[in-house]
């Protein structure tokens, strides 16, 4: 398969994704989301996780809001925060959070910057997924990116309604793979 067709494929995938994500009630996406994040936190790396990074929800993604305040009292959560091509992650704080890149709810300039090396597992989002791991993101490269830089060695989770696993995906080379998908019953 040329890069063209890979080219083709992700964005039909992504617009296919984003329709049935669309699709979804605010009750649906919230169901979904209490099940998603209820087996996150049941995994044994989660459990042993001192610090987490999550990130802060698109309209069309499992919603975090809920989780981000739950989960901050009892582990440092850390959150992302796009700086031009790069993605950071910061202490997550729900007083200071503010509309950022993209309308994301980010830290505020004044958050505490987290090191990759103190990330013990990231709970990744995505367009789709298959359950070996592959991942198809927004097409940005702002996880890849993250992901692959030599000081981060946290567990990979990646997350989605179960309409976005799919039986395969179009990779690159620097695409990083999540170790465990996890996704709401059907």
């Amino acid at each position: 398969m040329s890069n063209t067709a890979d080219f083709t494929n992700k964005r039909a995938i992504r617009a296919e994704m984003k329709q049935k994500n669309r699709a979804l009630g605010a009750e649906q996406r919230n169901t979904a989301a209490d099940s998603i994040f209820k087996q996150v936190a049941a995994l044994p790396a989660f459990q042993a996780a001192k610090c987490v990074a999550v990130f802060c929800a698109l309209p069309d993604e499992p919603p975090t809001t809920q989780i981000l305040q739950q989960w901050s009292q009892s582990k440092r959560i850390v959150v992302p925060r796009v700086e031009g091509d790069l993605m950071r992650f910061f202490d997550y704080d729900p007083q200071t959070q503010q509309s950022g890149a993209f309308g994301i709810e980010e830290p505020a300039e004044n958050a505490q910057l987290c090191p990759p090396a103190e990330i013990d597992l990231i709970v990744v989002p995505g367009v789709a997924f298959t359950a070996d791991g592959k991942r198809l993101g927004r097409g940005r490269g702002y996880y890849d990116k993250y992901l692959s830089q030599p000081e981060f060695h946290a567990s990979r989770i990646g997350v989605c309604y179960h309409h976005q696993l799919i039986d395969d995906l179009p990779t690159e080379p620097h695409d990083i793979f999540m170790e465990i998908v996890v996704s709401n019953r059907a």
